[in-house]
């Protein structure tokens, strides 16, 4: 995903402290990642799901993106549970 610029919520700086997850990893996983899922009816803006590796780490990162400015906006970013997620993280176990 391109972002000219890129702005943390409260909440994602909050969790990444939290999950030991930095600023750098964030950015590799939204420029690297492939987007997994996709919102496109939340608001204000849609979000999308990433998925990424940092040194075989996986990462989520939840990424709101104004597509007019090319703003993303980080919402939140954890490391997916596989007890949750189906191998590969790319969708929920039902």
């Amino acid at each position: 995903m391109i972002c000219k610029e890129t702005l943390f919520s409260d909440h994602a700086i909050t969790q990444m402290f939290k999950r030991n997850i930095s600023v750098d990893n964030v950015k590799s996983v939204i420029e690297n990642g492939e987007v997994v899922i996709t919102y496109s009816h939340d608001r204000p803006y849609p979000s999308y799901l990433i998925l990424g590796y940092i040194n075989k780490r996986p990462l989520h990162v939840v990424v709101g993106k104004d597509n007019g400015l090319g703003m993303c906006i980080i919402i939140t970013a954890y490391e997916p549970d596989a007890n949750i997620w189906q191998p590969g993280f790319k969708s929920k176990k039902e």
